[in-house]
This record gives structure tokens, sequence and C-alpha cells, in this order.
């Protein structure tokens, strides 16, 4: 392939990964959460930024409650513990709902709804259905890691007489694995997140601290919705 062969591709990949609702979204929470880190709290331009892309990011998100009500109410895969499937609808119910009353703090902050007192209450039980969900995510990702690490050394022992990298099933549960392992940093750190921003401990999480944790999980977030290169030839 030549050189413009090449950079085409590439430019092709960053189009279809910018075309992604979500990935604009995660790129404005990231700014969102860097403008937390640099204001620290104090008023000033950073500041300025943080609360305009924090507003602006909730129109990204109308309507996608939706994501999670289906999934919700979708059957679970065949073989999931009763305890992960509870804690995986739990999880869908609160992000859901999470949502849901976003929309409502939006139009309350864009002015379109007047309650002012209401839609700080609505905006805080939100956080905390937020703050329940990661909090789900995280032993999810936990039980799920206990699960294929069993599976793994249980595969080990049948390719001890050979080398195990080579095989493809034992890959795939490695890649699993690894992507398991980023969803549970990115989940326990979003707790710290939920906690910071609905201030239950604000003398140790602070705004630098909960900018720094939202700031690394929007960077987690942009990589996982990175799309897959396709595999080229090269002669």
């Amino acid at each position: 392939m030549s050189t413009l062969d090449v950079a085409r591709a590439e430019l092709a990949l960053v189009v279809l990964y910018l075309n992604k609702a979500e990935a604009r979204d995660k790129i404005c929470r990231a700014i969102q959460y860097g403008s937390k880190f640099l204001s620290n709290g104090e008023p000033g331009t950073a500041q300025n930024v943080d609360k305009s892309t924090t507003l602006a990011r909730k129109v990204f998100r109308l309507f996608k409650f939706v994501n999670d009500l289906h999934a919700l109410i979708s059957p679970t895969p065949a073989g999931t513990p009763l305890p992960l499937a509870l804690l995986g609808k739990s999880k869908n119910a609160l992000l859901s709902t999470f949502l849901l009353l976003d929309q409502i703090v939006w139009l309350g902050r864009s002015g379109i709804y007047k309650n002012k007192e209401r839609t700080e209450l609505i905006g805080r039980i939100s956080l905390y259905c937020w703050m329940g969900s990661s909090i789900c995510s995280t032993l999810v990702e936990i039980g799920e890691l206990g699960r294929l690490s069993a599976s793994m050394k249980k595969l080990e022992k049948d390719l001890r007489d050979t080398n195990k990298y080579k095989n493809e099933q034992y890959r795939s549960k490695l890649k699993k694995s690894n992507e398991r392992s980023l969803a549970l940093i990115k989940a326990g750190m979003d707790i710290v997140v939920a906690v910071g921003l609905l201030q239950l401990a604000p003398k140790k999480v602070t705004p630098r601290v909960t900018g720094a944790f939202g700031f690394v999980t929007s960077l987690i977030s942009c990589y996982q919705l990175l799309p897959s290169p396709h595999k080229t030839k090269t002669p």
C-alpha cells in the first residue's frame, strides 16, 4: 500500500469514530473533567468550560435511556449465574433511570423547566442512580473476571503440552479478560467520580480529584469506542 492509501485508511477510521454520537460525547466528557481538574472548583475560564460542556453533553444523551431499557428487558446470555444476571439488570435499570432523569435536569438548566429546587433534587437523585449503576458494573466485572479466570485455568491444563498463545480460544478469552479488567478499573473510578459530584466526601474527593478520575475514565471510554483497524495484506 502507498502512503496515500494508508493515510486514507487511517482518516476513514477517524471519520467512522467521530460519526458516533457516543464517541463525541466521551470526547466532550474528557474536556468537561479536564476543565474541572484545572479549575479545582474555583471561578474562572476552566470552570465556565466545565459548566458549558456539562450542559452540552446532555443533548448527546437525549433518549439514550432507551438503550439500557432495551437491555433491561432483553434475556441474559445462557449460563449466566443468577446473582450476576440480577446485578446486570440492576445496572441497566439504574443507568436507564439516570439518563431519563438527566433529561429533566437538562430541561431545568436550559430554562425550559422553571422549578430550580426540584431540578437540583432530581439531579442528585440521578447521580445516585449513576453511582449505583457503577457499583453494579464493578461487581459484575469482578464476577465475570472470576468466571473467565476459572475457564482459562482449565484451558491451560488442556494446553500444557502446547503453546497456549497459539490457541485461538485461549487468545479470545485473554482478550475478553483484558477488556473486562479495563471495564472494572473504569467502573471503580466512576464510583469515585460520583462521590465527588455528590460531594459525599468533600475533604478527600475534591473537585480536582473528581476531575482527574473523570478525565481518566473518559479516556478509557474513548479507547473502548475505537474501531478495529482492518487488516491489510502487505506485498
